[in-house]
């Protein structure tokens, strides 16, 4: 695949990523499924095991946001070490693709824990646990969200 053809799937994922996320939520698994969908490598039990990281782990927004996550269980998908080979050393390689990843989302949205990017979009933080805080939260991000995981897409696809 040329270098072209490549950033062209790249801006597909974007594009496709934002759309899930706007009409299904939760960052993780549109990240993974985009990826699933683009290039392969991700199958539908990671997709499922990732339901849980969205809005910081648990929707307490204290962890990384669960597009960041999503990107670094599709790098380990490819990159990460196999349960065989759990006595075979720690696999560096896969950790300083996931630094870069963390590294490039911390110098573009200015955070990597869901908290953070709240502020950020938002200028305050959410009780996503409070359906009248969370339908507030929505409104507004508007579509940053959605850009923070189509981001990711797009980043995951041209590391890959």
């Amino acid at each position: 695949m040329t270098k072209a053809e490549k950033q062209q799937l790249a801006e597909q994922a974007y594009h496709k990523a934002v759309q899930y996320e706007l009409d299904y939520g939760c960052c993780p698994q549109c990240v993974l499924a985009t990826v699933q969908e683009t290039i392969g490598i991700i199958d539908d039990q990671t997709i499922k095991a990732s339901h849980g990281l969205s809005g910081g782990g648990g929707l307490l927004g204290l962890g990384a946001c669960g597009a960041l996550t999503g990107g670094l269980m599709a790098l380990s998908a490819k990159r990460g070490r196999d349960r065989d080979k759990l006595d075979k050393g720690r696999f560096i390689n896969n950790f300083s693709k996931g630094k870069e990843l963390v590294e490039r989302f911390q110098q573009e949205f200015g955070g990597i824990t869901c908290e953070e990017l709240q502020k950020m979009f938002t200028g305050r933080t959410y009780d996503m646990w409070n359906p009248d805080e969370y339908k507030q939260f929505d409104n507004d991000r508007g579509k940053q969200c959605a850009h923070a995981t189509g981001t990711v897409t797009k980043w995951i696809i041209e590391m890959l």
